[in-house]
């Protein structure tokens, strides 16, 4: 990981079964001007199909999406 992302917002949906982390990421989103970036923190393991779906269908880039320490992290550029 050489290149560093920068958020501008980080959304904790940490302990939140599907499909609380694609509801509240939504919600975020909307909150977001184009171009801004939101870190997403999860824990459900049924998080990282659910973000790349929700990318796909609403446009918005998924970045990057990894895991540490056990929870799956995610950074989302609003589109």
């Amino acid at each position: 990981m050489t290149d560093v992302i920068k958020e501008d917002q980080v959304l904790d949906c940490s302990g939140m079964l599907c499909p609380m982390p694609v509801v509240k990421t939504s919600k975020a989103m909307k909150e977001l001007q184009s171009g801004q970036i939101l870190k997403m923190v999860a824990t459900d393991p049924g998080a990282p199909p659910d973000m790349e779906a929700w990318s796909r269908q609403t446009g918005n880039e998924l970045l990057r999406s990894m895991t540490e320490g056990g929870k799956f992290i995610f950074y989302l550029r609003k589109k």
